[in-house]
């Protein structure tokens, strides 16, 4: 009767272990993803996949993923949401803010690895970036250094720049920081900064009036779910209008926009297989840092820049990661 006593004693603090996910190694791991995106052909989803593969979780064996697809609606994030919280997976993966802030409304308790492209901070999501104290954490992409790269890439590529219109997302968390570093930057090379606030696809087409009514010669694209959701619309816009256009995701450069510079956003992805697997080790997400991107890449689309008529100097080149031809 003592060893069952004691037996029992043990099991119950392990189960009050706040965060803790309690797998045996040969157990069956399962995870539950929420993203915006179409489906599960997205390249974000493949590169956590991949980073799970790489630490030996294989799906059919010891890996069980329920994924769920919004394809860009927001109240089916917010019903996916409340879906994956009633499964009760042992972790919950969210790809980007718009699908975290839904899981955290939805009241969930296991613990949730993001990759989130805002301040998770200012969203109050975690506490704070080293210590998030609660059942959140994971990776930010918000890396006010490279805010200021770009700027500096438009100048590069464009000597006689004096314009350059920023079109953002007022509501996404951390675009006051963001737009402050750029006005910063702009202001260090001679540039004129005008700034569009973009809500909606109504406030984007004001946008791309008012800027061109300024006679503003580039633009830089604060990158975001809502302004990835648009960025074929900005690149059309860009082309018949010969306004070259910077975002910090390399989905902008593929959808034709003129170049990203920007986390690898596959590679965060990958990274959070790492988290994953701390957590079913017996980490504590409120103890887990949050990160910030550790790999960067400038994607330019070559494409792009003839239609533009827009020479890309070498200097430029040769810091890209990739080039679209």
């Amino acid at each position: 009767m003592r060893t069952r006593r004691i037996l029992l004693l043990a099991l119950a603090s392990a189960a009050i272990v706040p965060g803790r996910v309690l797998a045996q190694r040969n157990a069956t791991l399962r995870l539950g993803w929420l993203s915006a995106d179409k489906d599960a052909s997205s390249p974000f989803f493949d590169a956590f996949r991949s980073g799970m593969r790489e630490l030996g979780y294989v799906e059919g064996r010891n890996l069980l993923i329920e994924a769920r697809f919004a394809e860009g609606s927001s109240e089916a994030l917010e019903r996916f949401a409340v879906e994956l919280v009633a499964l009760k997976p042992q972790i919950i993966v969210t790809q980007g803010g718009p699908a975290t802030l839904p899981v955290q409304r939805a009241g969930a308790t296991m613990p949730v690895v993001f990759g989130y492209s805002g301040d998770p901070v200012a969203a109050k999501v975690v506490a704070s970036l080293a210590r998030p104290g609660g059942n959140f954490t994971g990776i930010s992409f918000l890396s006010l250094d490279l805010v200021g790269k770009r700027m500096g890439l438009l100048k590069e590529m464009l000597p006689g720049l004096k314009r350059v219109a920023i079109i953002a997302n007022p509501g996404h968390p951390g675009e006051p920081d963001e737009l402050r570093a750029s006005q910063a930057a702009a202001k260090s090379l001679g540039l004129v900064v005008d700034y569009h606030q973009t809500r909606t696809e109504a406030e984007l087409d004001s946008a791309f009036a008012a800027l061109l009514k300024a006679h503003d010669e580039a633009i830089d694209v604060f990158p975001d779910a809502f302004t990835l959701r648009y960025s074929e619309k900005i690149a059309a816009f860009a082309l018949k209008n010969r306004v070259p256009a910077i975002s910090g995701w390399a989905r902008f450069a593929e959808a034709g926009n003129l170049m990203s510079y920007g986390p690898n956003l596959r590679d965060v992805y990958r990274r959070l297989a790492l988290y994953v697997d701390k957590i079913v080790k017996g980490a504590r997400p409120a103890e887990l840092p949050v990160e910030l991107p550790t790999s960067v890449e400038l994607v330019v689309n070559l494409k792009t820049a003839s239609s533009l008529g827009v020479a890309i100097p070498q200097t430029v080149l040769l810091q890209a990661s990739r080039v679209i031809e």
